[in-house]
């Protein structure tokens, strides 16, 4: 039974001692504090309002086992009374912790054989920025330095993370991105290359990566970064054979490909990687989120062969954290991982729920505010806009609509994100078919409602 809590004083003290993550603070303060969310079970969360709450963002697209799952708390009640914590630094290393990264290895396969854990996906990709400067100048050639991103890619929040990343609002706040990264544009079709073909516009995107290579100097280029599925830019999808031609211009200078898969990964698109839904083959792997369903926090990076061969002849690697490879951790991540192998998650997603998701988005189309629904696996969105049939949006930019259309949702008992004019969705892996008939309802009623307001308004 979940605790009795007071909500008003919880509310009080957020306010005043809480600073929360990605957030304005005044608004916070206007609202007399943050929403508490108190308890969870499968596919809801519950506030301290009263509120039931059907979580299309499994929390922060993480938690794909769903809540409540008895058995990875007992799991880390177990590891926690046999050996709470012990580091990886002095030569050592706990049961759990090899045995997660061979797990891990298995699941990538091929090449990806190694793995080195953190604790959050903005870690695992400082580790990226690290590791690749590294391997580079041990391999003779300490000019590549450079890596090549896309505008509005998402990479984390600390100071390589952001500066990898390509959101400019992040990079306006800390004067970033720090020198040695270049962005291109995204392939965001509905956004960049509506009433264009979308093969020809991701071969065009494909392309933009190979003329800022050479803008730079294939010598001094290091790796291109990038998401197989653009979460927080919006659930950006690329046209077919966009990540083809991506590999193979960097097989052709040389430069190291790497997958962010700290969203796609662990079932989200169907397989367990989203490179492996997409058809390519990263050089390393930066993964978080589902690796635990967000039950505690960890990260991981796997790394191939050919980089670790090279990293060998460097003496110590003088990178991590106190808790990469935390024993705790590790054996949550592990008994996740069996439960998404017990219970088909990855195939449920590919052939059942996946479709199931994107047949009912298509119960959208026609709305005088959808300009576009798309999806793959269990991850979707709606696209906001001015008049059917284009991409206009409301009061001719962007994030009009969206802030509207979101708070709706949530008012009507569904928790969706909306990404500048997009409303995106991330549910756990466990949801069933008639929650997905209930999350589409809920955007739909929304949409409705949100019509007469959106033409009330003045912008």
């Amino acid at each position: 039974m979940p605790r009795n809590y007071d909500i008003a004083e919880l509310k009080r003290l957020d306010v005043a001692h809480h600073l929360p993550a990605q957030q304005d603070y005044k608004l916070i303060e206007d609202m007399g504090g943050s929403r508490i969310v108190t308890h969870a079970e499968g596919c809801y969360i519950h506030d301290g309002d009263g509120n039931r709450i059907l979580d299309g963002m499994a929390g922060l697209w993480c938690v794909n086992v769903g809540y409540g799952r008895k058995e990875l708390a007992d799991v880390a009640y177990e590891q926690m009374m046999e050996l709470p914590f012990y580091n990886t630094f002095f030569k050592t290393v706990t049961p759990p912790t090899v045995m997660l990264a061979a797990k891990i290895a298995s699941l990538t396969g091929g090449k990806l054989q190694h793995v080195f854990f953190n604790a959050s996906g903005s870690e695992a990709n400082d580790t990226v920025f690290r590791m690749v400067r590294h391997y580079w100048k041990l391999k003779g050639e300490p000019k590549r330095t450079v890596f090549i991103s896309r505008w509005n890619a998402y990479h984390g929040s600390t100071v390589a993370g952001v500066s990898l990343g390509g959101m400019k609002g992040m990079h306006a706040q800390g004067d970033l991105p720090i020198p040695g990264v270049e962005h291109v544009r995204q392939p965001y079709w509905f956004g960049e290359g509506f009433g264009t073909d979308p093969v020809q516009f991701g071969k065009d995107c494909a392309a933009a990566i190979e003329e800022r290579i050479l803008e730079v100097g294939p010598e001094n280029v290091a790796a291109f970064i990038g998401e197989p599925v653009q979460g927080a830019g919006g659930v950006i999808i690329p046209p077919p054979g966009y990540w083809q031609a991506v590999e193979a211009i960097c097989r052709k200078y040389g430069i190291l490909l790497v997958a962010d898969e700290v969203i796609c990964g662990f079932g989200r698109t169907g397989e367990w990687f989203g490179h492996q839904t997409l058809g390519f083959t990263p050089d390393i792997v930066p993964m978080a989120k589902g690796l635990s369903s967000g039950y505690l926090p960890i990260s991981a990076n796997a790394v191939s062969g050919d980089i670790v061969e090279v990293l060998k002849t460097g003496g110590d690697f003088v990178h991590g954290f106190t808790y990469s490879g935390h024993p705790v951790c590790a054996a949550v991540a592990l008994r996740n991982i069996e439960i998404m192998e017990r219970e088909g998650l990855c195939d449920r997603v590919k052939n059942d729920v996946g479709p199931y998701l994107a047949e009912a988005l298509k119960r959208l189309d026609g709305h005088p505010l959808v300009g576009e629904t798309r999806s793959i696996g269990l991850l979707g969105a709606v696209e906001i806009v001015a008049e059917p049939g284009t991409n206009k949006r409301w009061g001719g930019a962007e994030g009009n609509a969206g802030p509207v259309v979101r708070d709706l949702c949530i008012e009507n008992g569904l928790m969706v994100r909306g990404i500048r004019d997009t409303i995106v969705m991330c549910p756990p892996l466990i949801i069933e078919r008639s929650q997905i008939d209930d999350m589409v309802a809920m955007i739909a009623r929304s949409l409705d409602e949100a019509l007469p307001v959106l033409r009330a308004m003045t912008f």
